[in-house]
């Protein structure tokens, strides 16, 4: 059993290194900070501003400075910052291309990470305008009321339970240690929340646990790595001046994006874990590939449709065609830009997308696919030069419209192999052993 679960463990780790690596996750790390750093002023005028509305303030910016407790610098820029946008905006002076600009950079800013997490999941469809301005907002407003509520319990735990309990013999330091564990706790609830929201998919709760637990943990260690790194943040101090406070600043928040989208790497491993190709490598089909599992796939799609079932999900195709689930994802995406597919999803996260044919059963051959698929492009390939005129382009024209045509006679609902077929396969080959 535990053997079992180590083994498990390790065939996760490696699946996700591989992917982070393949896929330059610190390419988008970097995209990230970059887009960080413009919105991270307007970011907290907003959070600030909610706060003075409840009179939590004061609050507010000691959150804020024990988060960049490692970058007390920049943390005093930041709130200089912000307080002079907050009086700069209350005056009027940045009420027209202020507040545009402060909110370009905030919706840059959340786009990217859904764009980032996305492409992790390996999703093409983004959230629609309504469900984007809905949840931007809701995100928006929850955000700056979860941290005056936990700042605010945080602080009367500290100053009120310690003082009730400060007398009792065991009672005192389980309470010392929940306070100790609680920024652990609630960094990893943070992140939890990420994995979970962010993709435009259904994440599931139980696999974004355990990569938000290490990454909210992962996170403290990053902040105490920092805070004991004075004597050589003091000797880049003395090379760079008060400019140092930028460059490590933005190690940081690369550094604490590295650590998030890992955790969101493994999420989505984690998730997938029983439909990876284990043995397989993360380059793409080739083409000849590419079109064989099409192939596959529609048929798959069309028999179901023909049959009148439910139409198949991407998660029902990996299992009846064997497919590894991430080249599913990616042709499933083709066949839809080939006007092969339609996909059928309700707004909800929840719910999987299925797919089901864009046309009449008798249209789709292997034929019309593989002229469609060959077609995908913005660019035909047409050329000013009359082709025609020449013999040798004339017989493979006409070579490759009579191989289209013996295509176009294979219907693709025939191409699925039915359960009473794969008994009579599974029988004959049992058979000949």
């Amino acid at each position: 059993m535990i053997r079992d679960w180590i083994r498990k463990a390790l065939t996760l780790l490696r699946l996700t290194i591989r992917f982070f690596t393949a896929k330059r996750v610190l390419t988008h790390a970097a995209a990230l900070t970059y887009s960080t750093l413009l919105a991270i002023v307007p970011i907290m005028a907003v959070v600030f501003a909610i706060a003075r509305g409840f009179g939590y303030n004061r609050y507010i910016e000691v959150w804020f400075r024990d988060a960049l407790a490692s970058q007390p610098q920049a943390a005093d820029t930041i709130i200089g910052f912000v307080n002079s946008y907050l009086v700069h905006t209350k005056s009027g002076i940045f009420l027209g291309v202020g507040l545009v600009f402060m909110l370009y950079t905030v919706l840059s800013l959340v786009s990217n990470i859904e764009t980032t997490f996305n492409e992790i999941w390996q999703v093409k469809k983004p959230r629609s305008i309504f469900r984007t301005v809905t949840d931007y907002l809701a995100m928006f407003f929850l955000l700056p009321l979860f941290i005056i509520v936990a700042t605010g319990l945080s602080l009367y735990v500290t100053t009120i339970a310690m003082q009730v309990t400060a007398d009792y013999m065991l009672v005192g330091p389980a309470v010392k240690t929940l306070l100790d564990v609680a920024p652990f706790l609630l960094m990893s609830a943070l992140f939890i929340a990420l994995y979970v929201f962010m993709p435009n998919t259904h994440v599931n709760l139980r696999s974004a646990v355990v990569p938000g637990l290490l990454a909210g943990c992962a996170m403290q260690f990053l902040q105490l790595l920092y805070v004991n790194s004075q004597l050589w943040v003091t000797g880049y101090n003395a090379i760079y001046g008060s400019f140092a406070a930028l460059p490590l600043f933005m190690l940081w928040v690369q550094l604490s994006w590295a650590i998030c989208l890992f955790g969101a790497v493994l999420t989505y491993t984690n998730q997938t874990l029983d439909y990876y190709d284990y043995n397989g490598d993360d380059r793409q089909p080739s083409h000849r590939a590419q079109l064989l599992l099409s192939a596959q796939l529609m048929g798959a799609v069309c028999r179901r449709f023909a049959d009148g079932g439910r139409p198949l999900t991407a998660m029902e195709l990996r299992q009846l065609t064997n497919i590894p689930i991430r080249v599913v994802n990616d042709l499933l995406y083709k066949l839809i830009e080939a006007r092969l597919l339609i996909e059928i999803s309700s707004d909800e996260k929840g719910e999987a997308s299925r797919y089901m044919p864009s046309e009449s059963l008798s249209n789709l051959s292997v034929g019309s696919l593989v002229d469609r698929l060959e077609a995908q492009g913005n660019w035909t390939g047409s050329t000013s030069l009359d082709l025609s005129q020449a013999p040798a382009w004339r017989r493979a024209i006409a070579i490759r419209s009579q191989y289209l045509a013996h295509l176009r006679s294979i219907r693709l609902e025939d191409l699925a192999i039915t359960n009473k077929q794969e008994k009579e396969t599974s029988h004959e080959n049992h058979d000949k052993k």
